[in-house]
């Protein structure tokens, strides 16, 4: 009986101590895998798997659909060109701008791709931005005849159709110009083309996106942004997956390289946009 009990105990052990081994190297297993495989999005990059990327699919002419339909956009077509130089499928989940970056929180899908300039220091905090595809800044739109602007310092005195709840009112207001209020752009532009207002100052994507649609408009962009005040916008995701920014950096260099960036900013804005001038 005693020699049973000894013997049962000792069977007890080993069997302890090989679930303990068992489990030490399963953990440590998982730990190797994690490192030499990385995150799961980096895995299905690298094996030429599906990537999830958020967009608004109503924001044009960054992400919009078609007369056909199809989802297209400037900022959907250059995932699409990375995608391909990854080596991978692209899956567009549309949501609303407001659940934007919640989707990135809640992991319903890997990156964004709808014109997000990480601004603040909270999203710095939380997220990455892949390499930027556009930049944009605050530009002066006025008649094509009137040359009146040398220099920002030129605007000071004359009259710009702004809406006084937007940034480009409070930056006009610097230059000591004269606030003519409207309800958004559209209605400025009407302004400035009855001589109602001497300009408007307004975001460099949505000038050119308007001027693209009426080039008989006879206005032009007087003045753009210095560099130092523009903002790039990129695929942005979790911060913390250092190896797939790097791949999705490494695509896009190769993009703008190529010039498949500018083609597709020509094709959108009819200008370069990829470009921080």
């Amino acid at each position: 009986m005693k020699r049973r009990t000894l013997l049962a105990l000792a069977a007890s052990t080993l069997l302890l101590a090989a679930c303990g081994q068992s489990t030490s190297d399963t953990d440590n297993n998982t730990t190797d895998s994690a490192a030499t495989g990385g995150s799961d999005l980096l895995q299905r990059i690298n094996n030429g798997g599906t990537i999830n990327v958020g967009t608004e699919g109503t924001y044009p002419p960054f992400t919009y659909h078609d007369k056909s339909g199809k989802l297209t956009g400037y900022d959907v077509e250059v995932t699409r060109a990375v995608a391909d130089k990854l080596g991978v499928e692209v899956e567009f989940k549309e949501t609303q701008w407001d659940a934007m970056l919640a989707g990135l929180d809640s992991k319903r899908f890997d990156m964004v791709a709808n014109q997000v300039s990480l601004t603040t220091p909270e999203r710095k905090a939380k997220y990455d931005k892949a390499m930027a595809y556009s930049w944009s800044g605050a530009v002066v739109l006025a008649p094509t005849d009137d040359n009146r602007y040398g220099s920002w310092e030129d605007l000071k005195g004359l009259r710009t159709a702004q809406s006084l709840s937007s940034n480009y009112g409070e930056l006009a207001e610097r230059y000591g110009v004269e606030l003519v209020p409207v309800d958004g752009m559209a209605q400025a532009i009407q302004l400035v083309k009855q001589d109602r207002a001497d300009f408007t100052m307004n975001d460099n994507l949505a000038v050119l996106d308007y001027l693209k649609k009426f080039p008989d408009a006879e206005l032009e962009i007087k003045l753009t942004a210095p560099a130092s005040e523009q903002r790039g916008s990129g695929l942005v995701l979790i911060k913390g997956d250092d190896a797939v920014v790097a791949k999705l950096d490494e695509a896009m260099a190769e993009l703008a390289a190529d010039g498949t960036l500018t083609k597709l900013s020509e094709e959108f804005f009819g200008a370069d946009v990829s470009q921080q001038k």
